[in-house]
Protein backbone atom coordinates (compact mmCIF):
# COMPACT_ATOMS: atom_id res chain seq x y z
CA UNK A 1 0.00 0.00 0.00
CA UNK A 2 1.51 3.48 -0.99
CA UNK A 3 1.39 6.01 1.91
CA UNK A 4 0.02 9.24 1.24
CA UNK A 5 2.85 11.12 3.29
CA UNK A 6 5.47 12.79 2.76
CA UNK A 7 9.14 10.83 3.23
CA UNK A 8 9.78 12.48 6.50
CA UNK A 9 13.09 14.44 6.57
CA UNK A 10 16.13 13.55 9.23
CA UNK A 11 15.68 16.48 11.25
CA UNK A 12 13.59 18.96 11.50
CA UNK A 13 15.75 21.96 11.36
CA UNK A 14 16.57 25.00 8.42
CA UNK A 15 18.82 23.50 6.66
CA UNK A 16 21.96 25.26 7.53
CA UNK A 17 21.70 23.52 11.20
CA UNK A 18 21.06 20.68 8.99
CA UNK A 19 23.96 20.65 6.71
CA UNK A 20 26.06 21.46 9.74
CA UNK A 21 24.87 18.23 12.33
CA UNK A 22 25.44 15.90 8.94
CA UNK A 23 29.52 17.34 8.68
CA UNK A 24 30.15 17.63 12.11
CA UNK A 25 28.88 14.40 14.06
CA UNK A 26 27.46 12.06 10.86
CA UNK A 27 27.06 8.95 12.94
CA UNK A 28 25.14 10.91 15.47
CA UNK A 29 22.96 12.36 12.81
CA UNK A 30 22.12 9.06 11.23
CA UNK A 31 21.35 7.00 14.41
CA UNK A 32 18.65 9.63 15.42
CA UNK A 33 17.37 9.59 12.51
CA UNK A 34 17.16 6.02 12.48
CA UNK A 35 15.29 6.02 15.46
CA UNK A 36 12.62 8.54 14.44
CA UNK A 37 12.10 7.40 11.23
CA UNK A 38 12.79 4.01 10.70
CA UNK A 39 14.13 2.83 7.21
CA UNK A 40 14.01 5.70 5.34
CA UNK A 41 14.43 9.57 5.41
CA UNK A 42 15.32 12.49 3.70
CA UNK A 43 18.52 14.73 4.26
CA UNK A 44 20.01 17.69 3.07
CA UNK A 45 23.59 17.17 2.60
CA UNK A 46 24.86 20.44 0.86
CA UNK A 47 23.53 23.31 -0.13
CA UNK A 48 23.91 22.72 -4.22
CA UNK A 49 22.51 19.50 -3.99
CA UNK A 50 18.88 18.25 -3.86
CA UNK A 51 18.14 16.66 -0.84
CA UNK A 52 18.88 12.44 -0.49
CA UNK A 53 17.07 9.85 0.42
CA UNK A 54 18.26 7.62 2.69
CA UNK A 55 17.56 4.10 2.93
CA UNK A 56 18.20 1.59 5.36
CA UNK A 57 16.65 -2.15 4.57
CA UNK A 58 17.97 -4.26 2.85
CA UNK A 59 15.36 -5.30 0.63
CA UNK A 60 14.97 -1.54 -0.54
CA UNK A 61 18.43 -1.46 -1.23
CA UNK A 62 18.58 -4.31 -3.29
CA UNK A 63 15.54 -3.04 -4.98
CA UNK A 64 17.61 0.18 -5.86
CA UNK A 65 20.91 -1.33 -6.86
CA UNK A 66 18.96 -4.18 -8.98
CA UNK A 67 16.96 -1.97 -11.26
CA UNK A 68 19.80 0.00 -12.23
CA UNK A 69 19.41 1.64 -15.83
CA UNK A 70 15.58 0.55 -15.46
CA UNK A 71 13.54 2.30 -12.20
CA UNK A 72 16.54 3.61 -11.07
CA UNK A 73 20.02 4.69 -12.82
CA UNK A 74 23.45 5.73 -11.61
CA UNK A 75 24.48 8.84 -13.27
CA UNK A 76 28.13 10.18 -11.89
CA UNK A 77 26.82 13.96 -12.00
CA UNK A 78 25.04 13.63 -9.06
CA UNK A 79 28.32 13.27 -7.30
CA UNK A 80 29.54 16.86 -8.20
CA UNK A 81 30.68 17.48 -4.79
CA UNK A 82 33.74 14.43 -5.62
CA UNK A 83 34.50 16.37 -8.92
CA UNK A 84 36.64 18.52 -6.87
CA UNK A 85 39.01 15.46 -5.75
CA UNK A 86 38.84 13.51 -9.27
CA UNK A 87 38.10 15.54 -12.11
CA UNK A 88 35.43 15.21 -14.12
CA UNK A 89 36.25 12.62 -16.29
CA UNK A 90 37.02 10.16 -13.03
CA UNK A 91 34.97 6.37 -13.68
CA UNK A 92 32.44 8.08 -10.45
CA UNK A 93 31.70 10.94 -12.53
CA UNK A 94 30.86 9.87 -15.94
CA UNK A 95 27.92 7.90 -17.29
CA UNK A 96 26.50 5.30 -19.24
CA UNK A 97 28.12 2.85 -21.94
CA UNK A 98 31.45 5.40 -21.28
CA UNK A 99 31.01 4.03 -17.48
CA UNK A 100 30.51 0.78 -18.55
CA UNK A 101 33.57 0.67 -20.39
CA UNK A 102 35.59 2.56 -18.08
CA UNK A 103 35.12 -0.13 -15.73
CA UNK A 104 35.76 -2.70 -17.65
CA UNK A 105 39.09 -1.28 -18.63
CA UNK A 106 39.85 -0.77 -14.91
CA UNK A 107 38.98 -3.53 -13.65
CA UNK A 108 41.56 -6.43 -14.84
CA UNK A 109 44.24 -4.86 -12.44
CA UNK A 110 42.49 -5.34 -9.24
CA UNK A 111 41.44 -9.51 -9.60
CA UNK A 112 42.94 -12.54 -11.14
CA UNK A 113 46.26 -13.47 -11.27
CA UNK A 114 47.30 -9.76 -11.41
CA UNK A 115 46.44 -9.36 -7.89
CA UNK A 116 48.57 -12.33 -6.38
CA UNK A 117 51.37 -10.66 -7.64
CA UNK A 118 50.79 -7.23 -5.03
CA UNK A 119 51.13 -10.36 -2.05
CA UNK A 120 54.87 -10.10 -2.12
CA UNK A 121 54.56 -6.22 -2.42
CA UNK A 122 52.23 -5.90 0.42
CA UNK A 123 54.49 -8.19 2.36
CA UNK A 124 57.17 -6.93 2.18
CA UNK A 125 56.13 -2.77 2.78
CA UNK A 126 53.81 -4.13 5.86
CA UNK A 127 57.11 -5.25 7.19
CA UNK A 128 59.56 -2.23 5.98
CA UNK A 129 56.61 0.23 7.98
CA UNK A 130 56.77 -1.64 11.17
CA UNK A 131 60.61 -2.06 10.90
CA UNK A 132 61.34 1.66 11.42
CA UNK A 133 58.74 2.11 14.60
CA UNK A 134 61.33 1.44 17.83
CA UNK A 135 60.66 -1.07 20.44
CA UNK A 136 59.05 1.22 22.92
CA UNK A 137 57.78 3.50 20.99
CA UNK A 138 54.57 4.70 20.29
CA UNK A 139 52.96 5.50 17.08
CA UNK A 140 49.76 6.34 15.71
CA UNK A 141 48.35 3.08 13.76
CA UNK A 142 46.55 5.31 11.31
CA UNK A 143 49.36 6.97 9.71
CA UNK A 144 51.48 3.52 9.95
CA UNK A 145 48.79 1.80 7.78
CA UNK A 146 48.24 4.92 5.48
CA UNK A 147 52.22 4.77 4.74
CA UNK A 148 51.88 1.10 3.94
CA UNK A 149 48.73 1.46 2.08
CA UNK A 150 50.11 4.31 0.10
CA UNK A 151 53.48 2.77 -1.55
CA UNK A 152 51.31 -0.10 -1.88
CA UNK A 153 49.70 1.50 -4.07
CA UNK A 154 52.40 3.84 -5.79
CA UNK A 155 54.46 1.06 -6.35
CA UNK A 156 51.25 -0.88 -7.88
CA UNK A 157 49.41 1.80 -10.09
CA UNK A 158 52.74 4.11 -11.02
CA UNK A 159 55.77 1.27 -11.14
CA UNK A 160 57.38 4.13 -8.73
CA UNK A 161 60.65 2.16 -7.01
CA UNK A 162 61.52 3.92 -4.29
CA UNK A 163 63.13 7.18 -4.27
CA UNK A 164 62.70 10.59 -4.88
CA UNK A 165 59.75 10.67 -6.98
CA UNK A 166 58.09 8.36 -4.88
CA UNK A 167 58.53 10.26 -1.70
CA UNK A 168 57.53 13.34 -3.69
CA UNK A 169 54.26 11.50 -4.77
CA UNK A 170 53.74 10.44 -1.05
CA UNK A 171 54.24 13.82 0.56
CA UNK A 172 51.81 15.57 -1.43
CA UNK A 173 49.01 12.79 -1.17
CA UNK A 174 49.64 13.39 1.84
CA UNK A 175 49.07 17.13 2.17
CA UNK A 176 45.89 16.87 -0.10
CA UNK A 177 44.51 14.31 2.07
CA UNK A 178 45.15 15.63 5.39
CA UNK A 179 43.44 19.02 4.56
CA UNK A 180 40.62 16.93 5.05
CA UNK A 181 40.98 15.65 8.28
CA UNK A 182 38.31 17.01 10.03
CA UNK A 183 35.14 18.22 10.03
CA UNK A 184 35.82 21.76 9.89
CA UNK A 185 38.15 21.96 6.91
CA UNK A 186 35.69 19.16 5.21
CA UNK A 187 33.18 22.00 5.20
CA UNK A 188 34.71 23.58 1.65
CA UNK A 189 32.91 20.36 0.29
CA UNK A 190 29.50 21.25 1.39
CA UNK A 191 29.43 25.04 1.36
CA UNK A 192 30.90 26.43 -1.73
CA UNK A 193 30.21 29.70 -0.12
CA UNK A 194 33.72 28.88 1.60
CA UNK A 195 35.85 28.01 -1.97
CA UNK A 196 37.51 30.86 -1.50
CA UNK A 197 41.63 31.22 -1.98
CA UNK A 198 42.32 33.28 0.35
CA UNK A 199 46.11 31.79 0.69
CA UNK A 200 48.17 28.53 1.14
CA UNK A 201 47.02 28.85 4.63
CA UNK A 202 43.44 28.49 4.12
CA UNK A 203 41.87 25.05 3.61
CA UNK A 204 40.13 26.00 0.01
CA UNK A 205 43.95 27.96 -1.21
CA UNK A 206 46.35 25.16 0.64
CA UNK A 207 43.81 22.50 -1.48
CA UNK A 208 44.25 24.13 -4.76
CA UNK A 209 47.82 24.81 -4.45
CA UNK A 210 48.28 21.18 -3.68
CA UNK A 211 46.11 20.04 -6.25
CA UNK A 212 48.34 21.82 -8.65
CA UNK A 213 51.44 20.71 -7.61
CA UNK A 214 50.05 16.69 -7.89
CA UNK A 215 48.45 17.34 -11.62
CA UNK A 216 51.84 18.90 -12.33
CA UNK A 217 53.89 15.34 -10.97
CA UNK A 218 50.93 13.25 -12.70
CA UNK A 219 50.73 15.09 -16.48
CA UNK A 220 54.70 15.01 -16.40
CA UNK A 221 54.95 11.28 -15.27
CA UNK A 222 51.97 10.55 -18.21
CA UNK A 223 53.68 12.88 -20.75
CA UNK A 224 57.50 11.44 -20.10
CA UNK A 225 55.63 8.01 -21.04
CA UNK A 226 54.40 8.76 -24.23
CA UNK A 227 57.36 10.48 -25.27
CA UNK A 228 59.46 7.19 -23.83
CA UNK A 229 56.97 4.27 -24.16
CA UNK A 230 57.88 1.05 -22.47
CA UNK A 231 55.83 -2.10 -23.35
CA UNK A 232 57.49 -4.45 -20.56
CA UNK A 233 55.70 -1.91 -17.70
CA UNK A 234 53.10 -3.82 -15.69
CA UNK A 235 52.02 -1.01 -13.56
CA UNK A 236 48.63 0.21 -13.78
CA UNK A 237 49.38 3.51 -15.82
CA UNK A 238 51.27 1.63 -18.05
CA UNK A 239 48.28 -1.01 -18.36
CA UNK A 240 45.97 2.32 -18.58
CA UNK A 241 47.78 4.38 -21.08
CA UNK A 242 48.41 1.23 -23.57
CA UNK A 243 44.73 0.12 -23.43
CA UNK A 244 42.64 1.37 -26.56
CA UNK A 245 38.72 1.36 -27.36
CA UNK A 246 36.58 0.04 -30.08
CA UNK A 247 37.89 2.82 -32.38
CA UNK A 248 41.28 2.08 -31.34
CA UNK A 249 41.01 5.71 -29.03
CA UNK A 250 43.41 6.41 -25.76
CA UNK A 251 42.54 7.22 -22.65
CA UNK A 252 43.21 11.31 -22.88
CA UNK A 253 46.03 12.84 -20.75
CA UNK A 254 42.61 14.26 -18.21
CA UNK A 255 41.39 11.10 -18.37
CA UNK A 256 44.34 9.39 -17.21
CA UNK A 257 45.03 12.17 -14.11
CA UNK A 258 41.65 12.05 -13.12
CA UNK A 259 41.32 7.94 -12.80
CA UNK A 260 45.16 8.26 -11.46
CA UNK A 261 43.62 10.42 -8.43
CA UNK A 262 40.50 8.14 -8.48
CA UNK A 263 42.76 5.20 -7.71
CA UNK A 264 44.90 6.91 -5.09
CA UNK A 265 42.48 7.84 -2.90
CA UNK A 266 39.90 5.12 -3.29
CA UNK A 267 42.71 2.23 -2.83
CA UNK A 268 44.98 3.77 -0.32
CA UNK A 269 43.01 6.23 1.97
CA UNK A 270 39.68 3.79 2.32
CA UNK A 271 42.42 0.66 3.05
CA UNK A 272 44.19 2.55 5.47
CA UNK A 273 41.17 3.47 7.71
CA UNK A 274 39.82 -0.02 7.19
CA UNK A 275 43.31 -1.44 8.46
CA UNK A 276 43.70 1.05 11.09
CA UNK A 277 40.30 -0.40 12.59
CA UNK A 278 41.27 -4.32 12.39
CA UNK A 279 44.29 -3.16 14.27
CA UNK A 280 42.28 -1.22 16.60
CA UNK A 281 39.76 -4.04 17.54
CA UNK A 282 41.80 -6.98 17.42
CA UNK A 283 44.17 -5.17 20.15
CA UNK A 284 41.08 -3.52 21.89
CA UNK A 285 40.01 -7.89 22.49
CA UNK A 286 43.66 -9.64 22.90
CA UNK A 287 41.61 -12.52 22.57
CA UNK A 288 40.99 -12.06 18.92
CA UNK A 289 44.43 -11.62 18.09
CA UNK A 290 45.43 -14.59 19.57
CA UNK A 291 42.53 -16.46 17.74
CA UNK A 292 44.39 -14.83 14.25
CA UNK A 293 48.08 -16.19 15.48
CA UNK A 294 46.64 -19.33 16.17
CA UNK A 295 44.48 -19.97 13.41
CA UNK A 296 47.68 -19.12 10.82
CA UNK A 297 49.65 -21.09 13.09
CA UNK A 298 47.54 -24.41 11.65
CA UNK A 299 49.15 -23.54 8.23
CA UNK A 300 52.71 -24.18 9.01
CA UNK A 301 55.75 -22.62 8.40
CA UNK A 302 55.49 -22.02 4.95
CA UNK A 303 51.97 -21.83 3.97
CA UNK A 304 50.35 -21.12 0.53
CA UNK A 305 49.80 -17.69 -0.01
CA UNK A 306 45.90 -18.06 -1.46
CA UNK A 307 45.57 -21.06 1.46
CA UNK A 308 46.43 -18.11 4.04
CA UNK A 309 43.93 -15.52 2.61
CA UNK A 310 40.88 -17.83 2.93
CA UNK A 311 41.39 -18.45 6.85
CA UNK A 312 38.05 -18.40 8.23
CA UNK A 313 38.59 -16.75 11.54
CA UNK A 314 41.01 -14.14 9.83
CA UNK A 315 38.54 -13.44 7.22
CA UNK A 316 35.95 -12.91 9.57
CA UNK A 317 38.22 -10.42 11.82
CA UNK A 318 38.38 -8.22 8.57
CA UNK A 319 34.66 -8.31 7.65
CA UNK A 320 33.56 -7.89 11.23
CA UNK A 321 36.36 -4.50 11.38
CA UNK A 322 34.23 -3.06 7.58
CA UNK A 323 30.73 -3.92 9.46
CA UNK A 324 31.24 -2.64 12.40
CA UNK A 325 31.99 1.20 11.12
CA UNK A 326 32.06 1.14 7.39
CA UNK A 327 34.47 3.63 6.12
CA UNK A 328 31.65 4.59 3.63
CA UNK A 329 28.76 5.54 4.73
CA UNK A 330 26.72 5.29 1.84
CA UNK A 331 26.05 3.51 -1.22
CA UNK A 332 26.79 6.14 -4.71
CA UNK A 333 23.71 7.80 -5.32
CA UNK A 334 20.97 6.73 -7.75
CA UNK A 335 18.17 8.91 -9.79
CA UNK A 336 14.65 7.85 -10.22
CA UNK A 337 13.83 7.58 -13.69
CA UNK A 338 10.08 6.57 -13.46
CA UNK A 339 7.66 6.66 -10.79
CA UNK A 340 8.35 3.77 -8.58
CA UNK A 341 7.34 2.64 -5.08
CA UNK A 342 10.16 2.22 -2.58
CA UNK A 343 8.89 1.25 1.27
CA UNK A 344 5.60 2.19 0.57
CA UNK A 345 6.33 5.70 -0.62
CA UNK A 346 5.64 7.02 -4.12
CA UNK A 347 9.01 8.24 -5.90
CA UNK A 348 8.80 10.74 -8.91
CA UNK A 349 11.70 11.33 -11.16
CA UNK A 350 14.10 13.44 -10.39
CA UNK A 351 14.74 12.12 -7.17
CA UNK A 352 17.84 10.75 -5.41
CA UNK A 353 18.59 7.72 -3.47
CA UNK A 354 21.28 6.30 -1.61
CA UNK A 355 21.71 2.89 0.76
CA UNK A 356 22.98 4.06 3.97
CA UNK A 357 25.54 1.51 4.52
CA UNK A 358 26.26 2.95 8.04
CA UNK A 359 22.79 1.89 9.76
CA UNK A 360 22.16 -0.89 7.49
CA UNK A 361 25.56 -2.25 9.71
CA UNK A 362 23.91 -1.62 12.98
CA UNK A 363 20.25 -3.08 12.22
CA UNK A 364 19.29 -4.93 15.37
CA UNK A 365 17.20 -7.63 13.56
CA UNK A 366 20.19 -8.40 11.18
CA UNK A 367 23.06 -8.01 13.59
CA UNK A 368 21.76 -8.72 17.13
CA UNK A 369 23.99 -6.90 19.89
CA UNK A 370 25.60 -4.62 16.64
CA UNK A 371 27.69 -2.60 18.95
CA UNK A 372 29.74 -5.33 19.85
CA UNK A 373 32.50 -6.60 17.83
CA UNK A 374 31.93 -10.11 17.17
CA UNK A 375 33.89 -11.98 14.18
CA UNK A 376 32.01 -15.22 15.07
CA UNK A 377 28.63 -13.50 13.07
CA UNK A 378 30.58 -14.27 9.85
CA UNK A 379 31.32 -17.82 10.69
CA UNK A 380 27.68 -18.63 12.17
CA UNK A 381 25.93 -16.73 9.48
CA UNK A 382 25.84 -15.91 5.21
CA UNK A 383 25.08 -12.26 5.01
CA UNK A 384 23.14 -11.09 1.63
CA UNK A 385 25.23 -8.82 -0.50
CA UNK A 386 22.50 -6.10 1.01
CA UNK A 387 22.68 -6.82 4.57
CA UNK A 388 27.02 -6.75 4.23
CA UNK A 389 27.65 -4.10 1.82
CA UNK A 390 31.09 -2.45 2.87
CA UNK A 391 32.18 -1.49 -0.99
CA UNK A 392 28.50 -0.43 -2.13
CA UNK A 393 26.88 -2.74 -5.17
CA UNK A 394 25.12 -2.63 -8.29
CA UNK A 395 27.11 -0.66 -11.14
CA UNK A 396 29.04 1.40 -8.96
CA UNK A 397 30.45 -1.12 -6.74
CA UNK A 398 33.74 -0.49 -5.65
CA UNK A 399 36.43 -1.42 -8.30
CA UNK A 400 39.33 -2.53 -5.83
CA UNK A 401 37.55 -4.26 -3.13
CA UNK A 402 39.12 -7.43 -3.78
CA UNK A 403 42.40 -5.78 -3.98
CA UNK A 404 41.45 -3.65 -0.31
CA UNK A 405 40.46 -6.92 1.15
CA UNK A 406 43.33 -9.04 0.17
CA UNK A 407 45.86 -6.14 1.57
CA UNK A 408 43.57 -6.03 4.59
CA UNK A 409 44.54 -9.69 5.46
CA UNK A 410 47.72 -9.79 4.38
CA UNK A 411 48.72 -6.52 6.31
CA UNK A 412 46.45 -7.38 9.63
CA UNK A 413 47.97 -10.92 9.83
CA UNK A 414 52.13 -9.89 8.94
CA UNK A 415 51.58 -7.76 11.76
CA UNK A 416 49.81 -9.75 13.94
CA UNK A 417 52.21 -12.09 13.52
CA UNK A 418 55.78 -10.33 13.77
CA UNK A 419 54.94 -7.44 16.34
CA UNK A 420 53.68 -6.76 19.90
CA UNK A 421 51.72 -3.89 20.01
CA UNK A 422 48.94 -2.55 22.57
CA UNK A 423 46.80 -0.08 22.64
CA UNK A 424 47.73 3.33 24.50
CA UNK A 425 44.31 3.68 26.24
CA UNK A 426 41.55 1.55 27.04
CA UNK A 427 38.76 4.09 25.86
CA UNK A 428 36.66 3.23 22.96
CA UNK A 429 38.13 5.03 19.93
CA UNK A 430 34.87 6.65 18.19
CA UNK A 431 34.35 7.08 14.46
CA UNK A 432 34.83 10.50 12.79
CA UNK A 433 34.54 12.88 10.01
CA UNK A 434 37.69 12.58 7.91
CA UNK A 435 36.26 13.89 4.23
CA UNK A 436 33.64 11.91 3.07
CA UNK A 437 34.53 8.55 4.76
CA UNK A 438 34.55 7.59 8.69
CA UNK A 439 37.88 7.60 10.42
CA UNK A 440 38.96 6.74 14.37
CA UNK A 441 38.83 9.97 16.25
CA UNK A 442 42.37 9.80 17.40
CA UNK A 443 43.79 7.38 14.96
CA UNK A 444 44.26 5.12 17.15
CA UNK A 445 47.71 5.27 19.64
CA UNK A 446 49.66 2.11 19.98
CA UNK A 447 52.91 1.24 21.61
CA UNK A 448 55.61 -0.98 20.13
CA UNK A 449 56.60 -3.30 22.46
CA UNK A 450 58.79 -5.45 20.33
CA UNK A 451 59.11 -8.68 18.19
CA UNK A 452 57.07 -11.51 18.41
CA UNK A 453 59.26 -14.72 18.48
CA UNK A 454 57.13 -17.18 16.96
CA UNK A 455 57.99 -19.61 14.25
CA UNK A 456 54.80 -18.56 12.18
CA UNK A 457 56.05 -14.85 11.96
CA UNK A 458 59.66 -15.89 10.43
CA UNK A 459 57.54 -17.64 7.61
CA UNK A 460 54.86 -15.16 6.58
CA UNK A 461 57.33 -13.26 4.29
CA UNK A 462 58.38 -16.72 2.76
CA UNK A 463 54.23 -16.61 1.38
CA UNK A 464 55.61 -14.51 -1.32
CA UNK A 465 57.79 -17.34 -2.77
CA UNK A 466 54.49 -19.51 -2.74
CA UNK A 467 52.10 -16.96 -4.85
Amino acid sequence: MIRSSKIPAAANAPTLIEVIKWIADPVNYMEKAMQLHGDIFRVKMSFDMDEIIFVNHPEAVQQILTHDRQEFSAPGDINKSLSMLFGDASVLMINGDRHKKRRQLLMPPFHGERMQSYGELIIKLAHKVMEEISPGSLFIARKAMQSISLQVIIEAVFGFPEGEKQQKLEKLLIDWLEIFKSPLTTSVVFFPILQWDLGAWSPWGKFLRTRQALDDLLYNEIAERRANPDPSRTDILSLLMSATDEQGNQLSDQELRDELLTLLFAGHETTATAMTWALYWTHYHPEISEKVRKEIATLGKNPNLMEFIKLPYLTAVCQESLRIYPVAMLTLGRKVEQPVELMGYQLEPGQIVAGCMYLIHQREDIYPDHDQFKPERFLEKQFSPYEFIPFGGGSRRCIGDALAQFEMKLVLATILANYDLSLVTSRPEKPKRRGITLAPETGVKMLMKGKKNLDVGSSLPKFVSKV
